[in-house]
């Protein structure tokens, strides 16, 4: 276990290493750069002419060296937790990703809770009640959360509540350890709308996984010996079909990133999706890659973790 543990930690260098480079190219080549914008700003506040104020920001911005000279210098700050500063503030970028990242992150737990909360019993119970009335009601929830998008949710909440009640989501962020409970009453709504679309691939996995180990043959064993239908399910099912289900479940805590992006914006909470939208807005390269990179080594971290798992779940899997 612990040479596996080391090799996979040891690929994760080469993978982020190509995941930067990929990264620090291809935002550089979207329509419409950093100094383009900065020229563009600078003209309307001034009368120097294009080309003059095109050469000044390069050389203040650094842009004026080669590319591959400039991933270097970028490279060689990040290994040290250096990201730069921002192009457009002059802020480092790590204390701006310190302060953002605990909303993101406060975000995603409470929407990864609550989807477990709801898929995992529901899933589990409509599969030993298989066609029953509580399995078409768990099915027909599941079917409605992967048909209706979650944007669309969010945006009804905002607005129907203020043209019928006057009442609005706070905009204004409340930071936990000055109100926890204002802060919580602020997230749960995001959180329950994410978590709710997201419980909806997770419970009709875990009914099917739960339907395939019910039809085992220790299954059946154990029912011929006369164990309860709680311990049966609890001990002998839940454990065995619960493998696919970390695999898919993996993932999507790392969309949560992605999702977060569109609640952030839709209820105004400064996170780190709000943040990567601004600077691709704005192509502010060095926040995008320190995005990027951050983001590539949970997604690594986080598979890891999955995979290292299933050996606590079936004991027959053993990693060498």
């Amino acid at each position: 276990m612990r040479a596996y543990i080391i090799r996979r930690l040891l690929l994760i260098i080469p993978t982020l290493f190509f995941v930067t480079l990929i990264v620090f190219l291809s935002v550089r080549f979207i329509p419409g750069s950093v100094i383009d914008l900065m020229v563009a700003e600078m003209a309307t506040e001034s009368g120097l002419g294009s080309e003059l104020t095109a050469e000044y920001v390069k050389q203040a911005l650094g842009l004026d060296v080669p590319v591959h000279v400039q991933y270097v210098h970028w490279l060689s700050g990040a290994v040290q937790g250096d990201f730069g500063n921002s192009l457009w503030t002059g802020r480092p970028i790590t204390s701006d990703i310190v302060t953002r990242l605990p909303v993101t992150t406060e975000l995603g737990i409470l929407a990864i809770i609550i989807a477990l909360v709801i898929s995992l019993p529901i899933g589990v119970y409509s599969a030993i009640r298989q066609d029953t009335i509580a399995d078409y009601a768990g099915r027909t929830f599941a079917v409605l959360g992967l048909s209706i998008p979650n944007f669309w949710i969010a945006t009804m909440v905002v607005v129907y509540p203020s043209i019928w009640w006057n009442w609005t989501p706070s905009v204004e962020y409340i930071p936990f350890f000055q109100n926890p409970i204002g802060n919580l009453l602020q997230f749960i709504i995001p959180a329950i709308i994410m978590g709710t679309s997201m419980s909806a691939g997770i419970m009709r996995m875990t009914r099917t996984m739960m339907l395939e180990v019910l039809r085992q043959d220790y299954i059946r064993t154990a029912w011929s010996k006369g164990l309860p239908e709680r311990t049966i399910i609890s001990r002998h099912a839940v454990k065995n079909a619960f493998i696919p289900i970390i695999t898919i479940i993996g993932p999507m805590i790392l969309l949560l990133l992605g999702g977060s992006v569109i609640m952030e914006q839709i209820f105004c909470l400064p996170g780190m999706g709000r943040l990567f939208i601004e600077a691709l807005n704005k192509r502010d390269y060095p926040v995008i890659s320190a995005i990027n990179t951050i983001t590539a080594t949970a997604v690594l971290i986080i598979i890891l973790l999955v995979d290292l798992s299933y050996a606590y779940l079936d004991p027959r899997i053993r990693y060498k």
